[in-house]
């Protein structure tokens, strides 16, 4: 089943984004009824989830994101997130979660990503956070960035 319109995926990314970042997601004008629609067609930022396994595979990746990272929804959803660093970078990429994984989250990161067309970018300015569901299990962790540019 596919999270991309998923109300209650979007609850949980947002909800986690509220109590481990301790901000909203979405701005206060999104009706809750039309969160997850927003969050996924229309959105003007990217955010990407990936699942708790030990060599996570991404879960969601809203438009936004699809177009920077040039996958489609069932390409990105097939795709181990550690290969949206190229290599050399994902070392760092694995320091970032890890020290997410303990402390809750990281903001204001930085870090090279590649497209599926081998484009090299920056992704800036980013919050990565842990999604814990309100039962307190750890479910994986999403990322949400406004402001990425070509190397």
């Amino acid at each position: 089943m596919s999270l991309a319109l998923d109300p209650n995926f979007c609850d949980l990314l947002t909800d986690s984004h509220l109590r481990v970042v301790g901000a909203p997601l979405l701005d206060p004008e999104v009706l809750q009824a039309d969160a997850a629609r927003w969050l996924y067609e229309d959105a003007p930022f990217c955010v990407v989830a990936h699942n708790a396994d030990a060599d996570p595979r991404f879960v969601y990746a809203n438009r936004a994101a699809q177009q920077c990272f040039e996958y489609t929804w069932d390409e990105m959803t097939a795709l181990r997130s550690r290969l949206s660093a190229e290599h050399p970078n994902r070392e760092e990429r694995h320091g970032l979660l890890e020290s997410v994984r303990t402390k809750g989250y990281a903001s204001g990161y930085r870090g090279l990503r590649i497209a599926k067309s081998g484009r090299r970018f920056w992704i800036e300015n980013v919050t990565v956070w842990n999604l814990i569901n309100r039962e307190g299990t750890y479910c994986g962790q999403a990322a949400a960035f406004r402001q990425w540019q070509d190397v």
